[in-house]
Order: structure tokens, then C-alpha cells, then sequence
């Protein structure tokens, strides 16, 4: 037995003197019966090349967007990554960082921490921008909750035409704050969000409002003004897509008092769904209120240019009930990549990727449009780089027919959205040709 296995095989046995107790069984004891698994039944181990074999061979499952066709997005999107910033993010400086607590050896990570907050903030129009939260989804759970500090209150509302899985998990957080989550309805025809269900459920005892631009159905809201001006003294919460808001009015400039959203559009890979980087910014009175941590710029002893962690509202740095926050770290890593992505496109490289997403998009929609059956955009309303289309056959049966032809057709809605009977939620990006588009109108021409 080596030293290490000595030592630890050693403090287990005086542990176990100092609880009293014989034996492991004696220690695990206190476990219900009924709920013991009775060990678990794994294989043997192999050898790194049987290994490696038999990792392949499971992986080949998979059937990802660089050997198949793909239109699906819904909140993960196929963009194209600069070698530079996987070359940057691969630095062991970066790659092999954890939290800065010692800012004196950090100041690497720190000012890539600063970068990509200042990166975002003027990205989004508002005031403070945190060093990341996990993604979309827990950024909105944090959002409904902030939004109680700052305006009280014991119900929250949320568009129904943002994604469904990031409702479900905003609905998980207000449960354990004993808040209730209501729907807004959204208008049949423009997909916008519908002003008059708005106003009627806006009450005294409503904390906020969350509706997305561009929302789940890809359709970019119109009616900001009269939005913000419902809403009134409540908290505003607007959750965007940050590669389109290189070409659209920023939230911070449409009244938001809190931005949430997602750059995993911004340098980050789908990697399977995850990870991601929550995005997520408050005007700068709410920033006592604001989980997450704040990377600051500030000057050491010496009067040099040094950076820290200025904020930190979570458990383990102040008083439990002063924390914002039990999200105990960020997606640092990410954040990096996400300012890599933006410093190496610029802002002309980051308007001509939104507009190519754009054009994209009505190309695809017309063309699709033009095929007996289909009905595309389902809604008419300016779009970003998806929309909703309608076809003349269920939605799953569609995309399995689509998968026989190697093409990942989009994402059947249905289930969420049963009014949208056969409908799809088609994502197009920078990473699709013209002869890319003709094979998918193809194989719908051949689907009936």
C-alpha cells in the first residue's frame, strides 16, 4: 500500500473509533432498507484502447449538426467559432483556472472577467452586467426572484411565448420563494405579446414581467413602448438573444430594469445542450439586489491598473439572510470565450453575423412558404434567425421522415403549444449555404 492510501486508510479507522463504531455497515446504518441498492452492478474495468473502442462506438449514436444537416434551435444554436477563441480559451491559464479569490495571482482571469462584462454591457444597454450565471434558465429563476426584492409583491408574470423550459425552471425557483407564476397570452397572428391580457392581469400584488425578444418563436416584439408603459413602477425583465443586438434597439433602451439571456450564441459550442452562460445585467440602483459576483477595475498600492472581485452576494461571503443568491460560482470559462468571440469579430463582424442570420431566415421562410402545404413564417411579424412553420403533417412524423434523409428538421412544438397543431420551430444561421436550404425544401417537397 503507498503513503497516501496508508494515511487515508489510517484517519478512516480513527474516525471510526471516534464515532463508536465497528464496522462500515455500522456507519450506513441509519439508511432506510427499502432504499439500499445493494450494490451497483457495473462491468469490469478495460484498458484505455478497449477503452477508447467502446467510447467510439457509443458516441457514434450521436448524429450532430457537422455530419448532418441541422434546423434545429429553440434556445442552442449552430453558429461559427473562430479557431482563436478555442485557441484562447485553451490556454492552461484559463482552462485550468477556478474561482479568483487571490486576486494578486488572478489578474488574468479577472480582467477577462472584466472584458466580458464590459463586452456585454454595452452589448445590452444596461447598467451592470454579472460575470455569468449557468444559463437562460436559471438567469430567469434569479430574475423572478430579484424581481420580488425590488418590487414585492406575491405573483410574477411571463409571456407565453417564451421557451418552455426556462418557464419550468423560473417555476421551480418562485415555488420555494412561495411565488406564483402567471402567463400572458400571446396575440394568435403576430406571435407579439398580447397588451390587453397584459393589462388586465397586471394587479398590485404583480412584482414583474418577462417577455424575450427575439421570443421562442423567433419573433422580435414590436410593442416595447406600450409594454413598459403597462408595466408601470414593476420590475421589467427582457430576455434577448445577444447576437441579434447587434442589430436591434437593446433592451436597456427599451426600459428593462433586468437583461437575462444566453451567449452560448457568442463563441460557446452546443456540446449536446450544455454548458452555457446565463447572461444576466440590472440597472445600477438594483445592484445591492443582483446575485452572482462583479469583477471590478480598481488600482493596487502601488497606483497600477488591477482588477478584483468586487461583489459577491451569495451564502458563503455574507450573512445568510442578506445573500441574493445559493449559485455558488459562474460559467468562467465560457465568459472568457464569449469575449474572445466578441474582441475577434468586432462590431462590424457581429452585424454582419446578425444580418446574414436575418437574410437566412427569410430566404429559408419564403422558400418554404412557396411549397404547397407549408405556411412560413406561421406568424407575421419581423423574425431574427427562426420561425415558426405549419405543414400539412404532424410535426414528429415530419421530422422523422426529414432523419431519414440525414436532416435534423427543427423542433416539434405541439407538446408546449397545442393550439400550434403540426407546427415546427425552424432555426437557420450563418452556418447555412443556399444549397443547404434546397436540400430541406427538397425533402419537404417529397413529404406529404
Amino acid at each position: 500500500m503507498n503513503r497516501p492510501a496508508m494515511e487515508h486508510s489510517k484517519c478512516f479507522t480513527e474516525m471510526m473509533s471516534d464515532l463508536g463504531l465497528a464496522s462500515i455497515d455500522e456507519l450506513f446504518r441509519d439508511i432506510p432498507k427499502e432504499v439500499r441498492t445493494g450494490g451497483l452492478d457495473l462491468p469490469k474495468g478495460m484498458g484505455e484502447l478497449d477503452f477508447s473502442r467502446d467510447l467510439r462506438q457509443l458516441l457514434s449514436a450521436n448524429k450532430p449538426a457537422t455530419s448532418w444537416l441541422s434546423f434545429l434551435g429553440g434556445g442552442v444554436y449552430f453558429h461559427h467559432i473562430p479557431a482563436a477563441v478555442r485557441s484562447v480559451v485553451s490556454r492552461s491559464e484559463f482552462a485550468t483556472s477556478y474561482t479568483p479569490y487571490q486576486s494578486e495571482i488572478s489578474q488574468g482571469m479577472l480582467q477577462a472577467l472584466f472584458e466580458y462584462q464590459s463586452f456585454m454591457a454595452e452589448l445590452t444597454g444596461i447598467d451592470i452586467i454579472n460575470s455569468s450565471m449557468y444559463d437562460a434558465s436559471t438567469a430567469l429563476g434569479e430574475a423572478v426572484l430579484m424581481s420580488h426584492r425590488i418590487s414585492g409583491g406575491s405573483r410574477f408574470l411571463a409571456s407565453k411565448s417564451i421557451s418552455p423550459e426556462r418557464l419550468a425552471v423560473a417555476r421551480l425557483y418562485a415555488k420555494g420563494a412561495g411565488l406564483e407564476i402567471s402567463t400572458v397570452d400571446y396575440d394568435g397572428d403576430s406571435g407579439l405579446v398580447d397588451l390587453n391580457d397584459l393589462d388586465s392581469k397586471m394587479s398590485d400584488d404583480v412584482c414583474g414581467f418577462y417577455y424575450e425578444i427575439p421570443n421562442f418563436f423567433g419573433v422580435l416584439e414590436t410593442g416595447w413602448k406600450e409594454i413598459r408603459k403597462t408595466v408601470d413602477d414593476k420590475t421589467l425583465v427582457i430576455g434577448t438573444n445577444p447576437l441579434s443586438l447587434a442589430l436591434i434597439k437593446p433592451p436597456g433602451e427599451m426600459g428593462a430594469d433586468i437583461v437575462i439571456g444566453d451567449a452560448q450564441t457568442l463563441g460557446v459550442p452546443m456540446n449536446l445542450g450544455g454548458p452555457s452562460i446565463g447572461v444576466f445585467g440590472c440597472r445600477s440602483e438594483h445592484l445591492r439586489k443582483m446575485p452572482g459576483r462583479l469583477i471590478g477595475m480598481t488600482e493596487d498600492s502601488a497606483g497600477r491598473r488591477s482588477f478584483c472581485m468586487t461583489l459577491q452576494t451569495r451564502e458563503q461571503h455574507i450573512r445568510r439572510s442578506k445573500a441574493t443568491s445559493n449559485i455558488c460560482t459562474n460559467e468562467a470559462l465560457l465568459a472568457v470565450a464569449v469575449a474572445a468571440h466578441m474582441a475577434i469579430l468586432g462590431r462590424a463582424g457581429l452585424r454582419s453575423t446578425a444580418g446574414r442570420n436575418i437574410r437566412n431566415m427569410n430566404n429559408l421562410a419564403e422558400a418554404i412558404d412557396s411549397i404547397e402545404g407549408y405556411t412560413a413564417p406561421l406568424f407575421d411579424a419581423p423574425h431574427f434567425n427562426e420561425f415558426v412553420m405549419q405543414s400539412p403533417v404532424e410535426g414528429n412524423r415530419l421530422n422523422k421522415a426529414l432523419m431519414g434523409k440525414r436532416i435534423h428538421g427543427g423542433l416539434a412544438i405541439e407538446r408546449w403549444f397545442p393550439e400550434l397543431k403540426n407546427c415546427i420551430l425552424v432555426a437557420t444561421t450563418e452556418m447555412h449555404t443556399s444549397e443547404d436550404h434546397r436540400r430541406l425544401i427538397d425533402a419537404l417537397e417529397a413529404i406529404r
